[in-house]
């Protein structure tokens, strides 16, 4: 973690699904060239399946964190920032939960990065009238943790 990070993951994907995409490059890669072994068509082939391999990349470069910055504390997912004091609750989604958050329950105008491999994340709510973002929902491996970095800041301080 970078200083002053309370939580960071990244959207990797699992062992399984990497060798799914060395499957799936192989495959694309020795049907594209049909056994014909030409300079042009071998070329072609390799190119395929690197195409396919740095797409798997850049759908695991995705960066989940909650950081500290001038005494503020943000949620940060990729690019996108949110600042805890625009948030009114946090809620862990699990399983059926999940699902629905991202299906029928979900609202047009709502924020949502997901990745598929991950089965469960957190939905931020907001409270910004200025907004017309409802909530955020964001995937994580671990949302009981990524809720508690959020959440740790808006517990009062008993004395």
């Amino acid at each position: 973690m970078r200083s002053g990070e309370r939580y960071a993951e990244r959207m990797r994907l699992p062992v399984a699904g990497w060798l799914a995409v060395i499957v799936l490059a192989v495959l694309a890669g020795a049907l594209s060239n049909f056994g014909d072994l030409r300079w042009w068509r071998v070329a072609a082939s390799v190119a395929l399946m690197a195409a396919v391999v740095l797409g798997a990349v850049w759908l695991c470069r995705l960066r989940v964190s909650v950081a500290e910055e001038d005494g503020e504390v943000w949620l940060h997912v990729d690019d996108a920032k949110l600042p805890m004091s625009a948030v009114a609750e946090v809620q862990m989604l699990e399983g059926t939960a999940y699902s629905d958050a991202l299906g029928v329950a979900l609202h047009p105008l709502a924020f949502v990065v997901q990745r598929p491999w991950i089965g469960r994340g957190v939905r931020v709510v907001l409270d910004d009238s200025e907004d017309p973002t409802p909530y955020w929902i964001v995937s994580s491996r671990r949302p009981d943790r990524l809720k508690a970095a959020l959440t740790a800041s808006r517990e009062p301080v008993e004395a």
